[in-house]
């Protein structure tokens, strides 16, 4: 799916230890940031990581859904696209591919800003914070990235100073399973790749719902084991997008990513 030589690194051999980063209770960060859990907005990037993200990654705007959007992501022109994974300092840099759910969500915000306009939003797993950045340029009044990767985080970032914005709040802590937070909307793309994590979601998700009334919003090209899981019988169709070219390539194929809206029964109070 992603760059050639990180294939089996990032879609098959390591996101079994991804997802178990994000079922336990903490994430799983790296010694130079195990201390952090929350960034404020406009904090300072270490200078030493940001010139290795700024060097090993490009700033591109094409072959995804959002080309109002700017990223920095990994592509054939880097160096690390075929570059022994082991070579790479950090986490594995699931932040460094923008994914079809994510990029469906934001093209679905962009298009409809009057879903996030004057509302709180939580992007969880979010990744290279592109979800974020649109519900932010849609107007949201608050929003907060969640993703247990710091170096993701600091990846978001730099997203916002390319698209000339003000950098917005983001925690590097688990939350799933801890306690509903008051937000108007939750997005989450391509996070359902592992049954027990998509478990856990389930349940933390309807507890959002049942608890805050939250909106959930969830993006996925149609993985098995997303459509396999027992909460796609719970899910609304908004609306589907044809993926341009490139992500396609990248995805194995995948020709499509639709955006759903998570709406539980009360007679699913113990699915």
């Amino acid at each position: 799916m992603a760059f050639r030589g990180w294939k089996w690194l990032l879609l098959l051999g390591r996101q079994n230890t991804f997802a178990k980063a994000w079922r336990g209770r903490r994430g799983g960060p790296s010694l130079r940031w195990k201390r952090c859990c929350h960034w404020s907005a406009g904090k300072s990037l270490d200078p030493e990581v940001r010139a290795f993200l700024e060097e090993n990654t490009e700033v591109t705007s094409s072959g995804h859904l959002t080309p109002e959007i700017r990223l920095r992501l990994l592509t054939p022109r880097c160096k690390f696209w075929r570059e022994k994974p082991d070579l790479w300092p950090y986490g594995d840099p699931f932040w460094a591919i923008y994914w079809p759910g994510g990029q469906a969500l934001s093209r679905y915000i962009l298009d409809n800003p009057r879903v996030v306009k004057g509302r709180s939003v939580l992007d969880l797993g979010s990744g290279c914070g592109a979800t974020a950045i649109a519900a932010v340029m849609s107007g949201a009044s608050q929003v907060l990235a969640n993703d247990i990767d710091p170096i993701a985080g600091m990846a978001m970032t730099l997203n916002c100073e390319l698209n000339h914005l003000n950098p917005f709040p983001i925690t590097i802590k688990n939350i799933i399973n801890s306690e509903a937070g008051n937000w108007d909307l939750i997005v989450l793309g391509d996070m359902f790749y592992d049954e027990q994590l998509a478990d856990g979601l389930h349940h933390w998700l309807r507890k959002c719902i049942r608890t805050q009334q939250t909106e959930v919003l969830i993006g996925d090209p149609g993985r098995h084991q997303f459509l396999s899981h027992r909460i796609h019988s719970q899910l609304h169709k908004v609306i589907e997008y044809s993926l341009p070219e490139y992500t396609r390539r990248e995805n194995n194929g995948l020709t499509s990513s639709i955006v759903w809206s998570y709406q539980p029964s009360n007679s699913s109070e113990n699915c």
